[in-house]
């Protein structure tokens, strides 16, 4: 993460803090621990002073071995610290320039870990990083923390205080029908709705011994009103903004009371209006027409996602927009697994696994962790910008944002008064910036490849972030290296 020989070339960010420790381990050490461990990770560097043009420069540890062990013996200590999440290897000592410091890398904690507070009470001693700082975290930041550490997923629970007319049966009639033509001849094909809905998740056994419907059930067939009774802040909007002029030019709300709200009618619904602009080649298969592309099935996997992985018990809802170029999809909760993993694919987290069995019944979704991976692959065949996935902290946030139809291969000009190129220019720039939070420095061949453009292109969007004072050049030539302005 960081090139210790020029130490001096680096600054307090969201991920580096420096302490001068002269004086022994500083008290402020464990916020920082906790806030690293429930946000994206970072390091701690010990014998380093902050200058004031913000630069970090050594100034040698009288003891660094004694402050290690005081450590090791603090952050082991149950008392002090929720959680141990380090190994022998992430705390070193380093000797620049014949002066040692202390690097403590704090990785980005496990959800069965968070989160990773001290003082013995997460509400008061839970930390997140935003900048260069910490703060503690809100009540609903913990408890979203919490649910996301529990072994079952969140849309299992058993909502005891509901009964079965909370969910719109004509819903649930048109997923069977569609899961018929899916799945002819399965073994659930002639139960009685109850009795399917029990099997596929929908419905629980409550301690008594009667039935009532799963969160999961809730969320997939049942009334908006009676969703909200259990997820106050559910709400699912599509906005379609063609018109520079105007708000929306199309929009689907859970609220409107004039269809279910629930989140498979929502499904369809959407996805009819993000793939009605896609073009689809004439392709015959047995005599029929095959009306599916790859990018039909990358926007089902992306809006599939978007629904199975929202944290419906957290603030600001579900919200996808669709404009001419480019389309966002956005959802409360955060990342369970590390960003990157999520990309590679082949392991899966979910946080409502019962939906995800639910789609995947109905050929909706992917199971094994390749959906982000395969969207990211069939944007990168067509030759358009790379996706863009975005997660924010305060609320826990995700948002995934997809370029249409924009080539790599394209050499346009770019205008400020472009209102589509300014809305991708956008998108790539917090790309970068989300990249540099993670990477520290790129350099322009790293940004071009990272947003899927040519170098002249990632040449002009680094220059223009330049100039608005986000990122800085460090470096000449072949040499120069980008970062995020402190």
């Amino acid at each position: 993460m960081i090139d210790f020989t020029n130490i001096e070339k680096y600054k307090e960010n969201n991920r580096i803090e420096a302490k001068k420790a002269i004086g022994g381990l500083p008290r402020s050490i464990w916020e920082t621990y906790s806030a690293f461990a429930n946000t994206l990770g970072g390091i701690i560097l010990l014998g380093v002073e902050e200058h004031t043009d913000k630069s970090l420069h050594p100034v040698d540890l009288p003891d660094p071995e004694k402050l290690i062990k005081e450590f090791w013996d603090i952050v082991n200590n149950a008392n002090k610290v929720s959680a141990n999440i380090l190994s022998d290897k992430d705390v070193t000592i380093k000797n620049i320039d014949g002066k040692h410091i202390v690097a403590i890398r704090v990785p980005r904690a496990q959800r069965s870990d968070k989160p990773v507070y001290i003082d013995g009470n997460p509400l008061s001693g839970s930390y997140r990083r935003n900048g260069e700082g910490d703060y503690k975290c809100t009540k609903e930041e913990v408890g979203a923390m919490m649910r996301d550490a529990a072994i079952k997923t969140q849309d299992m629970l058993v909502l005891e205080n509901m009964e079965l007319d909370a969910f719109d049966y004509d819903s649930v009639r048109r997923y069977r029908i569609r899961m018929k033509t899916y799945r002819p001849g399965h073994v659930w094909e002639e139960l009685e709705d109850a009795e399917f809905l029990y099997k596929l998740g929908a419905v629980g056994r409550s301690s008594d011994g009667k039935m009532h419907p799963t969160a999961a059930g809730l969320l997939m067939f049942g009334y908006e009103y009676e969703i909200v009774k259990e997820f106050p802040a559910y709400f699912l909007d599509y906005q379609e903004q063609f018109d520079p002029n105007t708000r929306w030019t199309d929009r689907i709300v859970s609220s409107s009371g004039d269809w279910s709200g629930n989140v498979y009618d929502f499904y369809f619904r959407v996805y009819n209006k993000i793939t009605q602009d896609i073009k689809v080649p004439f392709k015959l298969e047995g005599g029929d027409r095959i009306d599916d592309t790859p990018v039909h099935k990358a926007l089902r996997e992306a809006l599939a996602n978007c629904l199975i992985n929202a944290d419906y018990y957290g603030r600001q809802g579900l919200v996808i927009i669709k404009k001419k170029d480019v389309i966002t999809l956005s959802n409360p909760g955060g990342f369970r697994i590390d960003v990157e993993a999520a990309k590679s694919g082949g392991v899966s987290d979910p946080r409502n696994s019962t939906l995800i069995k639910m789609f995947n019944l109905i050929d909706v979704g992917e199971r094994a962790g390749s959906g982000i991976p395969n969207i990211f692959s069939v944007w990168k065949k067509q030759g358009w910008s790379a996706p863009v996935i975005n997660e924010s902290f305060d609320p826990d946030r995700i948002t995934l944002s997809l370029l249409i139809g924009e080539s790599s291969d394209k050499k346009v000009a770019i205008k400020s008064s472009d209102k589509t190129t300014k809305t991708k220019s956008q998108i790539q720039k917090q790309a970068v910036v989300t990249y540099l939070t993670e990477k520290i420095t790129a350099k322009t061949t790293e940004v071009a490849e990272l947003l899927g453009v040519k170098d002249a292109r990632a040449r002009r969007l680094l220059a223009e972030m330049v100039a608005e004072g986000i990122i800085v050049p460090e470096g000449e030539n072949r040499n120069r290296v980008y970062k995020l302005k402190a």
